[in-house]
């Protein structure tokens, strides 16, 4: 069983197996016992936890920590022989967490930074998902810390979320609840539709609801004019009622986002206006 599981106990023993009458272990640089005969002697850090088997040199090790991992070593005069295996301990994975540097971002102005911990487990990896898609590094999605870190520079409106941390190891793996950056952007890309259509020229008496619609987080505060000048109506709905000849102009709509301080005009001079404005048709 190798990787070994925290709290475990293994044995290792020589294949093909021999009788030794004589030997002794070692992990790396640290001797864990020795014997001769029917006699074995433990090194200090190991009493209670390591026996050997003094007919076929098997060691049992009990109760393993991490820092049990290593190169184990046998080796024996009676016969000559040495042998080693590679042991990896690993700690099961609980408790997968996120922490946000901060989640409320302005669009292009600011960059996100979620890092990923555990409570318990060793020997980590980890992988990040944005909803069911996984997230890969690009120019302005970087990981740090062994990829624990997730960093986006200049977040926009589509780096919003949610985004969870998968971590794993050799023996288990956990996932962590979900988190979500708040991006504040716009107002932009901006519409304005006379009766649900893109017409300009409409009979006098009609009745007319013009809709303007911008994208904007948190939404964007509307306020309508009329040939140059703001009138008293705001909200995304403007309705006019039997219109009149005089009522023949160019009318716009003026946003404004109070969170990232930007305000987008529909209608501006010196533009092509002609998807933004409408003519009443005089008769």
């Amino acid at each position: 069983m190798n990787p070994a599981v925290v709290g475990s106990t293994v044995t290792l023993s020589l294949t093909p197996s021999v009788s030794l009458t004589s030997g002794n272990w070692a992990v790396d640089e640290t001797f864990i016992l020795t014997w001769l005969g029917e006699q074995q002697a433990v090194f200090p850090g190991y009493s209670g936890r390591a026996s050997v088997n003094v007919t076929s040199g098997a060691l049992m090790l009990r109760a393993l920590t991490v820092s049990d991992s290593g190169l184990y070593q046998v080796q024996s005069g009676h016969p000559l022989l040495k042998a080693s295996v590679f042991l990896t301990v690993v700690e099961p994975i609980s408790n997968v967490t996120l922490r946000v540097n901060r989640s409320d971002l302005i669009e292009h102005q600011a960059s996100g930074l979620i890092s990923c911990s555990v409570s318990i487990g060793s020997s980590l990896s980890f992988r990040w998902m944005n909803g069911s898609s996984e997230v890969t590094a690009a120019d302005r999605v970087q990981f740090t810390d062994g990829n624990s870190s997730l960093n986006i520079v200049r977040v926009s409106r589509y780096d919003s979320g949610p985004f969870r941390c998968e971590a794993f190891n050799p023996i288990s793996n956990g996932t962590s609840d979900s988190v979500n950056f708040t991006v504040s952007y716009g107002p932009d890309n901006m519409r304005l539709t006379v009766n649900g259509l893109n017409a300009t020229v409409f009979s006098a008496g009609s009745n007319l609801s013009m809709l303007c619609l911008a994208e904007s987080n948190p939404p964007a505060q509307l306020q309508w004019g009329f040939r140059g000048n703001l009138v008293n109506a705001t909200g995304t709905m403007l309705e006019l009622f039997h219109v009149i000849p005089d009522q023949s102009g160019p009318y716009s709509c003026l946003a404004f986002n109070s969170r990232t301080n930007i305000s987008d005009l529909i209608i501006s001079p010196g533009l092509d206006l002609s998807k933004q404005q409408f003519w009443l048709e005089k008769k």
